[in-house]
């Protein structure tokens, strides 16, 4: 789950991570309002969208007077932002952050995420802030410093300080550097983060450490006991497809094909995504039942996948492990008959109760093509894809 970069300063100030003044706006009067609080000459009007790269299309305005915060807030309102990460359909400004200015002395990169390799949170840093760090990695990776942190003790004082004399924080502002670090630390923890960064971290004139970007990303496991979180969520932000998703507990993500997937287990639905593209098809989504699926859940995820008007076709691939065949092929049987399906449907079931769930499928009177490994069902679907 993402919130917004206002948001993320919220969490920041409430733990002690030191962050520029400013507030939300969703109106140019209320950005004027915001501004007028500030102890400043100088504002930030920063759009508020779940994406990166704003500064680069044009959503980060500098205002030098309350006029140019109206005019900025007007401007930015209601307009389509494109970045890197929207895609070319870009994401609508509902929000903007008023901040005051600040007396930027020297960028950094600050962020904290999970290393698959080490099982361990680590804190990177490097001096290239205000850059994307993939940036960063491919072009001067010498300039990217690691701290492995021992779930036992913590994030040491040793181990900030460290990293701060390795990305060139001046001496007189190390201690402030640290104890951010230290601070953003217990943000990761305490509110069950997958990532934490700040780009840009900033020193000022006045040798003030400041967190001048926030992007927090919070495990969705962990949810159920991050109330306070939850009510971050900016629903307006997010595909309706995966909204509808969560409610009944489906992982989907929408992608840009038009064969639809649903599979049990996010290890098979990947690898049969791969499949699919292998044989010269396109996937339209990731669509994960997992392992305890009824009818009903198998029905609405079918719902899912065809609000997609992309989609020309769908393969349903169901290894039974604990997820049983038979009841699969009720709720494939069910979904059909309900949504009047007429587009190409290709069904591999695999493991306990196969025969059943064949049986079920073959004495439908639907039309649905069997399939008997995952290669086979991908490329009959592909097949009868191109066919539409």
């Amino acid at each position: 789950m993402n919130i917004h970069e206002y948001q993320g300063k919220e969490i920041f100030r409430s733990m002690g991570v030191a962050v520029p003044n400013g507030s939300v706006a969703f109106t140019p009067e209320e950005a004027v309002e915001v501004a007028k609080t500030l102890n400043s000459s100088v504002y930030v009007v920063k759009a508020q969208i779940h994406a990166g790269g704003r500064g680069k299309a044009g959503g980060v305005k500098i205002a030098k007077s309350l006029d140019e915060v109206k005019a900025y807030a007007e401007e930015l309102l209601g307009k389509i932002l494109v970045t890197h990460q929207t895609g070319p359909e870009g994401k609508e400004v509902k929000r903007l952050l008023i901040e005051e200015g600040c007396d930027i002395q020297k960028e950094y990169y600050l962020g904290f995420v999970l290393d698959r390799a080490t099982d361990r949170v680590v804190l990177m840093g490097s001096e290239e802030g205000g850059t994307e760090i993939e940036e960063v990695a491919e072009r001067t990776p010498e300039k990217i410093f690691k701290e492995v942190i021992d779930p036992v003790t913590g994030l040491m004082p040793y181990q900030a300080r460290r990293l701060a004399f390795n990305i060139n924080i001046p001496k007189e502002s190390v201690n402030k550097a640290v104890k951010l670090m230290l601070s953003l630390y217990e943000v990761f923890v305490q509110k069950d983060c997958s990532i934490v960064e700040i780009n840009p971290l900033v020193t000022t004139g006045s040798g003030d450490v400041l967190a001048l970007d926030a992007k927090i990303n919070f495990d969705s496991n962990a949810l159920y006991r991050q109330k306070d979180v939850v009510a971050l969520r900016d629903l307006e932000e997010e595909d309706p497809k995966e909204i509808e998703a969560s409610k009944y507990d489906l992982s989907y993500i929408a992608l840009d094909g038009n064969i639809g997937c649903m599979v049990n287990g996010a290890g098979l639905a990947m690898a049969t995504m791969d499949t699919i593209n292998h044989f010269g098809g396109n996937p339209a989504n990731f669509l994960d039942v997992g392992g305890g699926a009824t009818t009903e859940k198998v029905t609405e995820a079918f719902k899912i996948i065809l609000g997609d008007e992309k989609v020309k076709g769908i393969f349903v691939n169901i290894f039974g492990g604990i997820m049983k065949c038979d009841v699969i092929a009720e709720g494939v049987v069910e979904a059909a008959k309900q949504l009047e399906l007429t587009i190409p449907l290709v069904v591999r079931l695999e493991g306990t109760n196969v025969e059943q769930g064949k049986a079920i499928l073959a004495s439908s009177g639907l039309a649905i093509t069997p399939a008997d490994t995952m290669a086979d069902g991908a490329q009959k679907i592909v097949a009868l894809v191109g066919k539409e």
